[in-house]
């Protein structure tokens, strides 16, 4: 028992701190309707990291060209002609493409793609904490900082912009948040999941939230929940972590789905 607690133990902790951040991310994600715009981020990061691998500069920096060239990308083919849903859906496919071509065929990570895709938790050691631990906390201090703008802008624009509120700064400041949590939660969930570890626990929470706050306090405690059985539950049925803990918020959110319409004939029902 103590020799798998000396694996598990620092992959659990890494999953409970990247969780901090995933829930209000996530809110804020659903509340100013970029689902699609992050798992473009998302499939970006393994072009970033391909690029990082094949000009020997670390995985950050990759990551970090990849997200000013999509942000700068989709100011450049804005048409109002084309849906953004549609744009968003073949950026990230073609992100995702690139990404895979430049990893196999001009890097030697042929071996690490999978990990690259839905992530290896389970790599992690006491050592990798600390640093994850600090970029978690640096993610949520800004995080905090533009949080009432965000809300603002999320809830009435108009509003926000009398107040003085810049939306295009804003957005620049949450694209680059959500960047960042791409960066760090790429080894954790891989880059085909981190679109799945930010939106379900946020999506579960607003199907029993009334208020932005307790929408996120709900979504923390789902995330916590997901990455605890799913860690322990990839190790017993022997899978990915990555896959195991956003199955098992898939699989929150479709029971907490079923029970909240339940819940509701059963309201309708009594009146």
């Amino acid at each position: 028992m103590t020799a798998w607690l000396a694996i598990i133990a620092p992959a659990w902790i890494a999953g409970s701190i990247l969780g901090l951040l995933s829930a209000p991310l996530g809110c804020l994600v659903l509340w100013r309707r970029m689902a699609f715009f992050a798992d473009a981020l998302a499939h970006g990061t393994l072009l970033g990291v391909a690029l990082a691998v094949w000009w020997q500069l670390p995985m950050g920096i990759g990551i970090a060209l990849v997200s000013v060239m999509v942000v700068v990308g989709l100011v450049l083919i804005d048409d109002e002609r084309l849906p953004v849903d549609a744009v968003l859906a073949v950026v990230a496919v073609s992100l995702l493409c690139l990404g895979l071509l430049t990893l196999t065929q001009l890097t030697d990570q042929q071996a690490n793609v999978l990990g690259f895709l839905f992530g290896n938790l389970l790599e992690l050691d006491w050592a990798d904490l600390p640093i994850l631990a600090a970029s978690v906390l640096v993610g949520l201090g800004f995080l905090t900082y533009i949080w009432p703008a965000q809300v603002k802008l999320a809830t009435h624009e108009a509003l926000a912009r009398i107040q003085g509120i810049n939306p295009m700064r804003q957005r620049l400041f949450f694209m680059g948040v959500l960047a960042g949590f791409c960066a760090i939660a790429l080894q954790a969930v891989g880059s085909l999941l981190i679109s799945g570890l930010l939106v379900l626990p946020a999506l579960t929470a607003r199907l029993y939230s009334a208020a932005p706050n307790q929408m996120v306090i709900i979504a923390l405690i789902v995330a916590q929940l997901g990455v605890t059985l799913g860690v322990w539950g990839s190790i017993w049925l022997d899978i990915q972590t990555g896959l195991a803990i956003v199955l098992v918020l898939a699989i929150l959110f479709f029971v907490a789905l079923i029970v909240s319409k339940l819940l509701a004939k059963s309201w309708s029902a009594a009146n």
